[in-house]
C-alpha cells in the first residue's frame, strides 16, 4: 500500500473543506437541529460527481473505490459535515446494486441517484433481531405469477421516509426452515412509496439532519424485477455491505475527532489565563496530544481496511478494528477538547458540546463495540466465542 496520496485523492480529500466555504457547520447544525435533510448540500456533493463516487462510470459515477470514498467522507467530517446518507445510501445501497444489479436495474437506478434525482436507504435492522440479523422475520413469500409479498418491519432506518427506494434485507425462508443460518436472505429494491409500506419517526437526542423511522411492510407487492442477486442467496451481498459501512463509520469518526480538536487547539493559543495561553499547561496539551495520535492511527487502518476492500481482499478484522478505534479516539478528542474550553464548551456560541453526541453514537451504531470486540477475539485473535 502506498500511504501516499495521489493527486486526485488529494482532491478528494480536500474536498469538504472547498465545500465547507458554501456549507459549513452552522449549515449542518441548522438542518440538523430541525431535522431537516440539508439538500443544496447533497445536491450540490451529486453535481461534483461525490455521490456517484464508487459507480462504474458506464452508470454515471466515478468508477472508483473505497480507498476514495473514505478519503471523501473523511475530508467532509474534518470540517464537521458528515452526512450518514452517503454511507447508508450512495455507498451501502449503490455500491451493491452496482457489482450484483442487472443491466436493467443499473440503468434503471445508478445515473439518476448519481446526480442526486433520487436517494436510497438501507433497510436491515429489525426491533426483535437487533444485532442478531440471522433472526430477521421480515420475509417476502412467494406469490402468484413469480412476484413475492413482503410483510415484517425494520427499525432505525436512516433516511427511511426521505429516500425514493430503499434495499431491504429479507428473508424469503425462515431462519427455522434453512440448513444454514446464512440461507434464505433476499435483497429487495423497494420503493419505500408503495402500497402498504408505513413510516413512523423515531425521536432521537442526537443531533443529525437524517431522520430514524420504524417501517412496517403490509403485502408490499415485489417482483423478480426488484430481486438484487439471488433469491435465498442475499447473505453474500449483504456481508460485502458491512464492512464497508465500519470503513466509512470509523472515518466520520476520525473527521469528528479532528474538527474539534483544531477548534480546541485554536482557542487554547488564544485563550490566556494566569501566566500565558491554557495551550501551554500538559494538563490539557497531553490530553489532546494523546487524541491526536489515536485519531491518525485510526485513519490508518480505516485506509488500510478501504485498500483492502479495493483489492478484493479479506478485510473484516481491519475494518471492525478501525470502527472501533475511530469511535473511541473520537470520543477521546472532543471530550479533551471540550475540556479545554472549560465552561464555554458547553455553548452554542462554540459549538463543542453539540459535536460529542455523534462521535459517542459511534460507540454504539451501527454495531456495537462490545460485538466488534467479540469479532476480533474470536475471528481475529482465535478466541471461544463469547455468545
Amino acid at each position: 500500500m502506498d500511504f501516499e496520496l495521489s493527486q486526485e485523492q488529494t482532491m478528494i480529500y480536500e474536498y469538504g473543506a472547498s465545500l465547507a466555504k458554501t456549507y459549513d457547520r452552522a449549515y449542518w447544525m441548522e438542518h440538523a437541529e430541525r431535522r431537516a435533510f440539508p439538500e443544496a448540500m447533497y445536491k450540490q456533493i451529486a453535481a461534483d460527481g461525490f455521490v456517484g463516487t464508487i459507480v462504474p462510470e458506464a452508470y454515471g459515477g466515478a468508477g472508483l473505490g473505497m480507498l476514495e470514498m473514505n478519503l471523501f467522507m473523511e475530508g467532509l467530517s474534518n470540517q464537521g459535515i458528515p452526512l450518514l446518507s452517503l454511507v447508508i445510501g450512495a455507498t451501502m445501497s449503490l455500491g451493491p446494486i452496482g457489482v450484483h444489479g442487472t443491466e436493467a436495474q443499473k440503468q434503471k437506478y445508478l445515473p439518476a441517484a448519481c446526480k442526486g434525482d433520487i436517494r436510497f436507504c438501507f433497510a436491515i435492522t429489525e426491533p426483535d433481531a437487533g444485532t442478531n440479523t440471522i433472526r430477521a422475520t421480515t420475509i417476502a413469500k412467494p406469490a402468484a405469477n413469480g412476484r413475492f409479498k413482503l410483510n415484517g418491519r425494520k427499525t432505525y432506518i436512516t433516511d427511511g421516509k426521505e429516500s425514493d427506494y430503499a434495499l431491504v434485507v429479507t428473508r424469503t425462508t425462515p431462519h427455522t426452515e434453512v440448513k444454514r443460518k446464512t440461507d434464505g436472505f433476499t435483497l429487495f429494491i423497494v420503493d419505500t412509496k408503495a402500497k402498504g409500506i408505513e413510516m413512523h419517526p423515531i425521536p432521537v437526542s442526537v443531533p443529525v439532519p437524517e431522520v430514524q423511522y420504524q417501517v412496517f411492510f403490509d403485502d408490499v407487492d415485489l417482483g423478480p424485477e426488484d430481486v438484487l442477486g439471488e433469491v435465498g442467496k442475499g447473505f453474500d451481498i449483504l456481508f460485502e455491505c458491512l464492512n464497508p459501512e465500519r470503513i466509512l463509520v470509523g472515518a466520520i469518526s476520525c473527521g469528528l475527532g479532528r474538527f474539534a480538536m483544531d477548534k480546541a487547539v485554536a482557542y487554547a493559543n488564544e485563550r490566556v489565563v494566569f501566566n500565558g495561553p491554557i495551550g501551554a499547561y500538559q494538563a490539557l496539551q497531553h490530553p489532546l496530544a494523546k487524541a491526536k495520535t489515536e485519531i491518525e492511527l485510526s485513519s490508518l487502518m480505516t485506509r488500510k481496511a478501504a485498500w483492502l476492500f479495493d483489492q478484493g481482499l479479506p478485510c473484516g478484522a481491519e475494518s471492525n478494528m478501525a470502527k472501533y478505534a475511530a469511535a473511541e479516539a473520537s470520543i477521546h478528542a472532543v471530550d479533551a477538547s471540550l475540556q479545554c474550553f472549560g465552561g464555554n464548551g458547553f455553548t452554542k456560541e462554540y459549538g463543542i458540546f453539540d459535536i460529542y453526541p455523534l462521535a459517542r453514537l459511534f460507540r454504539t451504531a451501527p454495531l456495537n463495540s462490545e460485538m466488534v470486540l467479540n469479532y476480533i477475539g474470536e475471528h481475529v485473535m482465535g478466541l471461544p466465542r463469547s455468545y
